[in-house]
Order: C-alpha cells, then sequence, then structure tokens
C-alpha cells in the first residue's frame, strides 16, 4: 500500500544515561508508556502551556530517543533542549539527512497492527486508528509511490493536526489538536513544563477549543481562512486537500450554529463540520456545558 517520503521532517536524537530523566521532565508525553517499535505524539509547551514544538517520539536503541519534527523547526528545537539539559548526561544532535518514510494500509486487507506489516524496523504511529495501519521508518531508503500530498490527505480523513498548516507554534493548547486524546500528554506522570495549565484544563472541563473536520462541495480555500458563521468567525481551517480538512473551532459556536440550522462558511464556501471517529470529545448539550467547555 502507500508508502511516501516525508522531506518536510527532520529527527532529533536524544541519547546517554539521563535522556529519559531529562526529555520526562519536560516534555508532554509519558515516556513510562511508550514502547518499543511505537511512535506517540508529544510537544514542549511554553510555560503558559501553548505548544512551541510538536513532533512524534520513539525510543532509540536502549537510552536514546528520536524526535520527528517540522525541519524549519528542528534547529530550534535543538536549542530549546540544550538550554533545558543544564548537567544532563544527555547528547542532542539533529540528523541532518535522515530519510523519514510514512506507510499506511496492508495490502492483505487483514488485521496487523504492529511493525511486522511492512518489516521489522518500522514503528507504529498510535496517533490513528489500528485499523489505519500508519507506520513509518528511519534512516533506511524506502521506495515511494505516493507523495507527501497524498499522506496529508490521509492525515486529513483521520483528524490528525500537526503544527504548520493546522495551528502556528505557540498559538494552541494540546487539547486544542487533541493531544490530551492521542496520547500525547501524560495526566499523571508528574510535572513538565506547561503541566499546570494543562492539567488544568483537563480537570476543570475548561477546553473550548477542538479540531473538526471539514467537508464541502467545493474546494476548500487556503489555510488560515477563518470559518464564520453570521459573520461571527467560530475558527479557523487548516490543511486541506480538495474538499476535505481539518479546522479547530469553538465547539460551543459549532453547536449553536448546528441548533439555528445557520450554515459554516470558509469563505465563500459552505462546509460541514465532524468530530473524527476515534476522538472521544462530544459537543456541549445544554447552555451550561457550553458556557464550561
Amino acid at each position: 500500500m502507500p508508502t511516501a517520503l516525508l522531506s518536510s521532517r527532520s529527527v532529533i536524537l536524544v541519547d546517554g544515561p539521563d535522556a529519559e530523566h531529562f526529555l520526562q521532565n519536560i516534555l508532554t508525553t509519558d515516556l513510562d508508556r511508550l514502547g518499543q517499535g511505537e511512535l506517540k505524539p508529544g510537544a514542549l509547551l511554553s510555560p503558559q502551556g501553548k505548544i512551541m514544538f510538536d513532533f512524534l517520539i520513539s525510543r532509540d536503541g536502549e537510552t536514546g530517543f528520536r524526535l520527528d519534527c517540522r525541519s524549519d523547526l528542528a534547529d530550534d528545537l535543538v536549542k530549546r533542549l540544550t538550554l533545558y539539559k543544564l548537567r544532563a548526561k544527555a547528547e542532542i544532535s539533529k540528523q541532518d539527512q535522515a530519510d523519514i518514510a510514512v506507510y499506511w494500509g496492508d495490502e492483505s486487507g487483514g488485521s496487523q497492527t504492529d511493525s511486522t506489516a511492512a518489516g521489522a524496523d518500522w514503528l507504529v504511529d498510535q496517533r490513528f486508528p489500528t485499523s489505519a495501519k500508519v507506520l513509518r521508518r528511519y534512516g533506511t531508503p524506502a521506495s515511494a509511490d505516493a507523495s507527501e500530498q497524498e499522506w496529508t490527505g490521509m492525515r486529513i480523513a483521520n483528524g490528525i493536526a500537526e503544527s504548520g498548516e493546522d495551528f502556528a507554534a505557540g498559538d494552541a493548547f494540546p487539547h486544542d489538536v487533541l493531544l490530551d486524546l492521542a496520547g500525547g500528554v501524560g495526566f499523571g506522570k508528574g510535572c513538565y513544563i506547561g503541566q499546570e495549565v494543562v492539567s488544568r484544563m483537563q480537570h476543570r472541563g475548561t477546553a473550548r477549543r477542538r479540531v473538526m473536520l471539514v467537508e464541502a462541495a467545493d474546494e476548500l480555500p487556503d489555510s488560515g481562512t477563518e470559518l464564520r458563521v453570521n459573520d461571527r468567525a467560530i475558527g479557523t481551517l487548516g490543511s486541506s486537500k480538495g474538499t476535505a480538512g481539518l479546522a479547530i473551532v469553538r465547539i460551543d459556536r459549532v453547536k449553536d450554529a448546528l441548533d439555528a440550522g445557520q450554515p459554516v462558511m470558509a469563505g465563500d464556501v459552505a462546509v460541514t463540520l465532524s468530530i473524527p471517529a476515534w476522538a472521544s470529545y462530544t459537543l456541549p448539550q445544554d447552555k451550561t456545558d457550553a458556557e464550561q467547555s
């Protein structure tokens, strides 16, 4: 099934006897729950709880970790990690020519969900439902028969948001982009940078914005286009491919529009919004819920 090479991504390696303890204390992901052969989403937050850098993290050997991030932010992420390292015994390095391949689907149509679906060196992307069979491989050249645009379409179809087209660095909380539901936030692991704000949002249920799927009859406008109801902004369009896209929206305003039968517009294009099938959040059910969400 399709395999694409991701030229827009880079790999940062963090290795050494203190690497896990160091990363566990600053990143959102709970590394105690990260197994070999797995990829989990994560983020490095500002003290105010906003996502400064998002990435996929996996284990690399006995003591190392691999951070798969946007290439244009990789150098800044290395600098920020180095700033926080202090006396920790950990080496941080960017792999300038690391090949990153992504594979999805299974020709047999079976129920394979582990790395044997495409070879033992492929890692399972835990952001996706197991039925999507999404795997990544690092450092070993792969034969690509799909484009990054096709991969973007796969990501959109499953409601997986990434910084760049979907949200700007420093402009979203983990809840906004569903990191709390995708295994990217360890709520029981203790302190990390921005943890107090994120935990408060979780326990008080104050997440107002969420990622939703966008569908239209016509081609969607550019990323960054506001979604509006009666000239009132309810969110912003993120990445799109043809008539399908993602948006981060105020879920209380979406519920109000649905209840009133009012159309949601992205520029001049009417759109419909839906919750990704794997996501467990719901729209507010009444005015009290809306005010609390």
